[in-house]
């Protein structure tokens, strides 16, 4: 765990990320991630989470993280991909935050 949390730190600027506008256009902006969030891709729309790092412990993110791996191997470049819909990924963060 400790090593995927070192490996997510080197991403958490995300550079990469280049959000598309209304007309479809690339735009390249950098987006700041809060200290101690980790930026993840959800689903196939590829909708973009910051993640509070600590979640990422927790049995359901687990999970989430060993299916990733499996789908898009150790070797991701840029942010997380995370296999999942944008709605039940939303519908987990909620459940996290309520355990808090």
């Amino acid at each position: 765990m400790k090593k995927l949390i070192r490996r997510l730190a080197k991403v958490m600027d995300s550079s990469q990320y280049e959000p598309l506008d209304a007309a479809n256009k690339r735009v390249r902006r950098r987006v700041r991630v809060p200290v101690g969030h980790v930026p993840v891709f959800v689903g196939e729309e590829m909708e973009r989470f910051t993640v509070r790092a600590e979640l990422l412990g927790r049995p359901a993110f687990v999970e989430l993280l060993r299916r990733s791996a499996m789908e898009y191997g150790y070797d991701q470049v840029g942010v997380l991909r995370i296999p999942c819909s944008a709605h039940l990924f939303r519908l987990l963060l909620q459940t996290a935050d309520a355990d808090i």
